[in-house]
């Protein structure tokens, strides 16, 4: 995983665009000023479902102390964890982020003020959120203003979790995802599974122009099983030119999709995936 596993970037193959520059700044003004232009909405469509998911794994009784943690994987800048334990849309980000006097600040100003932002909109039943991201100064952001109890920027498409990430993986009860399925293999998901210590479940928004299907086979090996309803998409965002529509569409068709009223119709779309044990 060259670069960070989340937002717009996940994959290149065929003409999809990246911006790794983007999770390489110490703040999120960059990626929220690239990224406004292209409608980037997949954190939006995850919000209420990672809110549900997340209240339902924590009414799980696993015999183990303390609220299972959630653990955002290709996380950049801790975004889906401002949309889960906050009030607040991922439009008033957008719109602070943008804005002249946020553009005005310095990163440290801007951190400042962002952890009074957060700190001030925390819901009542806000969960530990863990996050994944080989990009370090985006998930060091994430922590520094709250959003982000702990961060990691283990490589797991590479090598074994640290230390460290295997302790966090303990306390895991959710893995979320939005928009890093086209960068990740079954060989993070592994990695994480067999650090687990507590029922995982998973949930995941992946681009209809990759296969999920190794990951399912994995997670199924972890006694873990998917649904997911192919009729129903979320967009993710506009495409950046032409050459990565025709990508996608070709990329969806390959799969056995049918990309119009969707891709055709110029932005990426997800499917929902829901990995729970197969057994209570």
């Amino acid at each position: 995983m060259a670069g960070s596993c989340s937002g717009g970037t996940e994959g290149v193959a065929g003409g999809k665009a990246r911006f790794d520059e983007i999770y390489d700044r110490p703040d999120p003004r960059a990626y929220f000023g690239r990224l406004a232009p292209l409608e980037y909405e997949i954190p939006h469509h995850a919000q209420p479902v990672f809110r549900q998911v997340a209240t339902e794994r924590a009414a799980l009784d696993d015999g183990r102390p303390y609220r299972p943690a959630v653990l955002d994987v290709c996380c950049s800048y801790g975004i889906n964890a401002a949309l889960l334990n906050h009030d607040v849309t991922l439009a008033e980000m957008y719109e602070r982020y943008t804005s002249p006097a946020c553009q005005a600040m310095s990163t440290t100003e801007l951190a400042a003020r962002d952890k009074e932002f957060y700190a001030e909109r925390r819901r009542p039943d806000a969960v530990p959120v863990f996050g994944l991201d080989v990009a370090a100064p985006a998930v060091h952001y994430a922590v520094e203003v709250g959003l982000l109890d702990a961060a990691f920027t283990d490589d797991l498409e590479q090598g074994s979790p640290s230390p460290r990430l295997r302790r966090a993986l303990a306390e895991v009860g959710l893995i979320t995802l939005t928009g890093g399925g086209s960068y990740i293999t079954a060989r993070t998901f592994t990695a994480l599974l067999d650090g687990a210590r507590r029922p995982v479940w998973v949930s995941a928004f992946v681009l209809r122009t990759v296969s999920y299907h190794p990951v399912v086979r994995t997670l199924a090996a972890h006694g873990l099983g998917t649904t997911v309803d192919v009729s129903r998409t979320y967009p993710q965002r506009l495409f950046a030119d032409e050459r990565e529509r025709q990508y996608a569409i070709a990329a969806v068709r390959a799969l056995g999709g049918d990309p119009a009223g969707r891709e055709e119709n110029g932005r990426f779309h997800s499917l929902r995936y829901e990995s729970r044990p197969d057994t209570p």
